[in-house]
Parts: C-alpha cells; structure tokens; sequence
C-alpha cells in the first residue's frame, strides 16, 4: 500500500472543526487518518512542523484558455500554477474557443486534465450555446457529460426571460448558475472603476450601478422561480447589501469575492504614476473585469466574507499573454493571474482560519461538489488524499517571471506577501513542493 504522511503540522479542517497538532496519513490516495502519530508508519513523509497543514484548495472560478488561447495558458500550466498556489481542485471556465457548450467540449477538458493536468479540474458548461445569449444550452447533457455549473462567464445572459429559464431548467439537474453580474448597457466603454482614478487619467468608468442592477434582477429571478444562483466575483459594498437581504429573505443565492477585490482598489490602476510626465502612468496588469473598485468596497466585501454574506474566495484567475497588457489601457485584455498569488493576497485581508474555510469546504459546498467528488474540501476519512502545506508567516516577493502560468499578468509584481504554500498534495501523490 502506497502512504504518504504530512507529519507534525497545526492541522486545520474546517469542515470537522480540527485545529490542533497532528498528522495527516494518506494511504491509495485517500485520507486514511488524522491525530497524533497517525502517520509514523508511512513510506514517505513531509514534515510540516511549524507549518500549516489543510484540505487542497478548491477554486471555482478558473480560466484555463484551452482549447483555442493556449498561447495564454493550457490546462497542462494551469494545473501546475494551480498546485503551487496550493488548489488541488480548480473548476474550468467555459469561455474557450470552442466554447464549452456541448458534450464533446466537457469531455474534452476532462480527457485534457486526467492526461496532462497537475490537480483535479471539473469543467463548468455554458448557458446559452457559443455564450452568445440568444438559445439556452443543453443543460442537460452538459450535466450528464461531467459539467458541474453553468455559466457563460464575462458574456452575462441579458435577456431576463433566458436567465430565468436558465435558473429553473439548472435547479432540475442540481446544477447551479454562475452569472457574472453584469449590465452592458451601463458598463459599456468602461475600462475601470468610475470614479476620482478614471477622471484623473482620463479613461471611461464603469459604474458600480452595473454590478448592482444585474444582480438585483438576478436576485430576484432566483426568489421568482426558487432557483439558486451563485453571483461571481462580487465587487462592490452594494452588491454585498443587495445580497444581504436577499438572504434574510431566503432567496436561494450564494456569491464569490476574488482576492484581488479583498486587497487592491482603483488606486492599483496608477502604479508608477508619479514617475510619469503628467501623471498619466498606467498598470495595464490592474485592468480586471470587474474592476478594482473603492476602499469602502473592499471593506464591504472583507465585510460580507467574515460575516457569511459572501460564501467563498475564488481567484478568477485570467491569464493572458504579454503583448494582451503591454498596450494602452482602452486595448487591454480584463484580468488577473491570481492561483499563485491567491493565498498570501487573501490572508493579507482576512485572518487565516477563515482564509482556508473560504478556499476549501466553502466553494465545495457553493457548488455541490461533493456529488461529484466525495468529501472534496476535508480532511475526513475517505475524502481524497488532497492537501495543502501552507506557512502563513513566510514574507516572499512576488515575480511574475517566476510564475508557472504562462500569464504573468499582475499587478502584485515586486510586492511582498505573508503566507507561501509549501507543498500540495493530490489524490496521495506530491503535485509541487518547494
């Protein structure tokens, strides 16, 4: 029997309310046992002593560009970023070329990962076939083929008698939605937050009025039809109200927060500004969709996370390639390459038991992914042999260069962060260590 032991570690199990110095025996790639010297027998070992031991984070909300951008990253160098980032499971968003809207497209990701991927992936399907809005997709076979969401990603579904058929027709299957919250109409020609920054540097704003209008009408779609929906990425203090209430009035709604938006604001995009003739320096790699908003939405949003507001941190992680940033900011691509970064930028926000609830047994739970992988997100017997090994007290600065995702795309560059993964374990085996 092949075994693997993580000894000596602070282990942290939110999902069964561990928190105390043990090991951690992983046996055929299972969880086999957590306690004190549970682990003394095994063929090999990590010692953790000192050190942070938890369920593989899970991300829900991930950009693996393949098929169609592999020139912006592969399901190959996601999955390794991924695993130094800590996550051993991470949900593939549609929007590739060809989209995911079809059997053929989900097992594609699937065969893709299981060949050549470092960590779990579980492929999310569309909405509305090509994500163009118009038709819903095959709901049905997406489910059936493995897709565990639905989503048509940055193209939100405008048409509210679509995205109120998409929400009943999901509920059938279990599957949930995941909109980003969205009106184009209000948001159109924005490249940034709308405020002080884009009038100084002359760029169009996007209001927080377009978050906020699109998950009203979905909130109220989901209390409508009694459906769930899971709003994406939220950004802004009256998104997280608007939320809030609805969950005191139980709407069926969950809802995600990025790292980037628990950390930075607008004030990200004017990096290097004052080195610049006439103040008109830009950072390129702080363009993201939503945008990076005001402190006071980044306080609500730390806010609505420690009060349960929002569910879960996902990282939203959006590679692009150099030539997508290295342009004026009106051009640029939207997004950030968030998985190696995602752990040290959330603790900076938030205190490190909730961190790894928000990144483990939270998203499991947003999406039902235990019915697709039992126990995903513990540490309990029989949960798959995934962990992460974390310091939180390690201080390290942030190289892009030295990132394993081909999209070197942040604004955290030269940055110093607290809190470094060690070692991630899937499914019993050593996927990084470093």
């Amino acid at each position: 029997m092949t075994t693997i032991a993580i000894q000596g570690g602070r282990v942290i199990d939110p999902a069964n309310g561990i928190d105390a110095t043990a090991d951690v025996l992983i046996a055929d790639g299972q969880v086999a046992a957590v306690g004190p010297d549970a682990g003394k027998d095994a063929s090999e070992t990590i010692d953790a002593t000192g050190l942070v031991v938890c369920p593989g984070f899970v991300d829900i909300h991930t950009h693996l560009r393949e098929p169609g951008f592999e020139h912006k990253e592969t399901i190959e160098s996601g999955t390794l970023a991924a695993a130094r980032g800590g996550f051993t499971t991470i949900c593939a968003m549609p929007n590739t070329e060809p989209p995911t809207d079809s059997a053929a497209a989900v097992e594609f990701v699937v065969r893709t990962a299981q060949a050549q991927g470092h960590v779990r992936v579980l492929p999310i399907g569309c909405v509305t076939r090509g994500r163009a809005g118009k038709e819903l997709a095959d709901l049905a076979e997406l489910a059936q083929a493995g897709a565990v969401a639905f989503s048509d990603d940055g193209s939100p579904v405008a048409d509210p008698h679509l995205m109120r058929r998409a929400l009943e027709y999901a509920s059938m299957h279990g599957t949930p939605v995941i909109e980003h919250s969205e009106d184009p109409a209000l948001s159109a020609g924005g490249v940034m937050h709308e405020g002080w920054v884009s009038t100084r540097l002359g760029l169009a704003g996007i209001p927080t009025a377009a978050e906020e209008v699109a998950i009203a009408r979905n909130l109220a779609l989901a209390q409508e039809t009694g459906s769930p929906v899971h709003c994406a990425h939220v950004s802004t203090a009256g998104s997280v109200e608007l939320i809030r209430s609805a969950k005191a009035r139980g709407v069926r709604v969950t809802a995600e927060v990025a790292p980037h938006h628990l950390a930075l604001t607008h004030e990200a995009v004017m990096q290097g500004a004052r080195e610049a003739p006439g103040g008109l320096a830009y950072d390129t790699n702080a363009k993201v969709n939503p945008p990076l908003r005001t402190p006071e939405d980044v306080a609500a949003c730390i806010a609505g996370l420690l009060d349960g507001t929002i569910d879960c941190i996902a990282t939203d992680h959006a590679p692009h390639a150099t030539q997508d940033k290295l342009c004026e900011f009106d051009a640029a691509a939207m997004g950030i390459s968030g998985l190696e970064t995602a752990f040290g930028q959330s603790l900076s926000a938030v205190p490190l038991e909730k961190v790894i609830a928000a990144l483990t047994i939270a998203p499991a739970a947003v999406l039902g992914l235990d019915r697709h992988v039992a126990k995903i997100g513990t540490l309990s017997e029989g949960a798959p042999g995934d962990v992460a090994v974390i310091d939180p007290n390690a201080e390290w600065t942030v190289e892009p260069e030295t990132f394993a995702s081909k999209g070197k795309n942040t604004p955290l560059a030269g940055r110093t962060l607290r809190g470094q993964v060690v070692a991630t374990v899937y499914g019993g085996k050593v996927a990084w260590q470093a």
